[in-house]
């Protein structure tokens, strides 16, 4: 039984793959017969309940992840208004999260639920690679938002990123994911362990027969020594840099805002006809200055909150699956220390990254004012647009009758077009809509001169 131990620890570490650090971990007993060491798992590595719990909690991320990040996707691609650079970076992140949620989600499930790899030699390099480009790329993103927020706040009169400009960025971005996850893709490969099999019903004499080989999808490096460089590598430039930066600008970006202040007129144009008497108008009430600095001041608040959640954020949802990694190639540890981190502390950790991809639309997306603005647009322009037809097909089905009938000559009567023609001056709208067509679409460009800290309008809080 040591020995088999020992076999089960050295097969658990060579099925490390790095690009998406998933590994599939050998359980249950190993059972030798004769004078050959086999090791025999089971297929299924949880019990039904515990798996359960898991497929749960990969679904609920899963959703969370296509839902919000296909909204971000919609907003931005439906209006030209909303192509911001930021916004273009928010979309690239959009994309690549949702990749992250098609391709990395669902295979480390399987590979947290089962044993083995139960794909072929193509999915496994597609998969692997596509996995690596997708986080990569979301990393890399975020960096960049970081930078633009940088530019835009911390220095406000040097030249700013232009569209153009930024969808550059963006090819340089999935160009290094690419590079960076090359090595990983060329030595993925799947792999048959001839010292374990995984076991398909009860062992007795004939053990070849209840059971089936053992395949892993895995990352074929020529020496152990080899395959801790590059670890160390993904972590320097998935992880380690990308932290770095991205506290080293928000800190900076927190500190500007704080130092900012509202200059009397609110604007600080030096124009006339506004009174600074300590905030308070003749009767009492605060001054619209006033008002605007206690605005603005809450606003930097939140704004700073932000960006404390963005950083701990991307701490807390990757630091555990590194620390992980690190441990793993670098630590010695027993098997029953890899079976631990296996079969528990590795879902838990899959699971915290891949939360970061489906809450990333929330931060980025939702938090933003634009983007609320510009959700609210595209479901009520929905909305209004179906009203609309519905009534504009009433409207012509009772011209068509009116036609028909004995006083077709007549003129519709009034309210007869629908919403086409506006309702009687002082009267009461005829429907949801009346009225409402360049509403439904201009919601977007209402409330343009609130100050949005961080996410848009950085050169208005230059200015404050």
């Amino acid at each position: 039984h040591d020995e088999a131990s020992e076999e089960q620890e050295r097969a658990v570490t060579a099925s490390r793959e790095h690009q998406n650090a998933s590994i599939i971990p050998l359980v249950d007993r190993p059972i030798n017969f004769g004078p050959v060491n086999i090791t025999y798992v089971e297929f299924y590595l949880h019990k039904p309940s515990i798996a359960a719990v898991f497929a749960v909690s990969y679904l609920l991320i899963f959703l969370l992840c296509m839902v919000g990040n296909g909204i971000v996707g919609f907003i931005v691609l439906r209006s030209r208004n909303m192509r911001t650079v930021t916004n273009i970076f928010i979309l690239n992140l959009a994309i690549s999260d949702m990749l992250v949620g098609i391709f990395c989600m669902p295979t480390t499930l399987i590979d947290n639920i089962i044993t083995g790899w139960p794909f072929g030699s193509v999915v496994c390099k597609l998969s692997g690679m596509v996995q690596g480009i997708s986080v990569s790329a979301s990393v890399f993103t975020l960096v960049a938002i970081a930078v633009d927020r940088f530019r835009c706040i911390v220095y406000p009169f040097k030249q700013k990123i232009t569209v153009g400009l930024s969808k550059m960025i963006l090819v340089v971005i999935w160009v290094l994911a690419v590079s960076i996850m090359c090595p990983s893709g060329l030595m993925l490969q799947v792999t048959k362990e001839h010292s374990v099999r995984i076991r398909t019903g009860p062992l007795d004499a004939n053990a070849a027969a209840a059971s089936r080989p053992f395949y892993w999808c895995r990352e074929n490096w020529p020496t152990q020594q080899m395959r801790k460089v590059y670890t160390t590598v993904l972590f320097a430039s998935i992880f380690l840099a990308p932290l770095a930066l991205i506290v080293i600008m928000y800190a900076r970006i927190g500190l500007t805002l704080f130092k900012t202040t509202v200059p009397p007129d609110g604007r600080g144009s030096g124009s006339g006809g506004t009174r600074d008497d300590g905030g308070v108008g003749g009767e009492g009430r605060p001054t619209a200055p006033a008002d605007r600095r206690q605005s603005v001041s809450r606003k930097k608040k939140r704004a700073v909150k932000m960006l404390l959640v963005v950083a701990l954020l991307f701490v807390v949802s990757w630091l555990p699956l590194w620390t992980l990694m690190l441990l793993s190639d670098y630590a010695s540890l027993s098997a029953r220390q890899h079976r631990v981190l296996n079969i528990y502390v590795y879902p838990l950790s899959h699971w915290l990254a891949f939360f970061n991809s489906s809450v990333n639309p929330i931060i980025y997306g939702f938090f933003n004012d634009n983007f609320q603005r510009g959700f609210q647009a595209a479901f009520k322009f929905q909305l209004c647009s179906a009203v609309l037809e519905r009534q504009r097909t009433l409207s012509l089905r009772l011209l068509g009758r009116a036609a028909a009938g004995p006083q077709g000559n007549q003129p519709p009567a009034p309210g007869a077009r629908g919403l086409v023609s506006r309702p009687p001056s002082g009267g009461a709208a005829e429907g949801p809509c009346w009225g409402q067509e360049e509403r439904c679409v201009s919601v977007s460009s209402e409330g343009q001169d609130e100050l949005e800290l961080v996410t848009e309008g950085p050169v208005e809080v230059s200015q404050v």
